[in-house]
């Protein structure tokens, strides 16, 4: 990763984690996504944009697998999603082989904008829903 990309992820997740997640994160209509941190075992939340689609949930992580909440997939598929304020269970997929500049296109506007502005690495994830 050359450095300016670098320095563009670490400014970005420092202001996701300390302003953006704490903020979005209260908000009773965000999307939220739960995975289980690898190493702690515990749930760790991250607001996230995205839409329903049918029995599926898609989104695009704007860092690829540096993202943590995708190690914490990697590490363990199983996840929930809240959705107008009702958790849902289901199985993340990570999807490389989708387009995922193409599939921000089909997703809330807003969050697709902030994802094409600041990501490095897209990747589409689909969580196949349990209900």
């Amino acid at each position: 990763m050359s450095r300016y990309y670098e320095i563009k992820h670490r400014v970005a997740t420092t202001f996701q984690r300390h302003v953006g997640n704490p903020i979005l994160g209260r908000l009773p209509a965000q999307p939220l996504l739960e995975t289980t941190g690898r190493r702690s075992g515990e749930p760790r939340r991250t607001p996230i944009g995205g839409r329903r689609v049918g029995r599926s949930f898609w989104l695009v992580s704007e860092f690829g697998e540096k993202s943590q909440y995708v190690r914490n997939i990697q590490a363990d598929p199983r996840v929930r999603v809240r959705l107008k304020g009702r958790w849902h269970t289901g199985t993340a997929r990570l999807l490389p082989e989708d387009d995922a500049r193409a599939r921000l296109k089909t997703l809330p506007t807003v969050n697709s904008v902030a994802v094409r502005a600041i990501g490095t690495n897209l990747l589409t994830i689909r969580v196949d829903l349990d209900d």
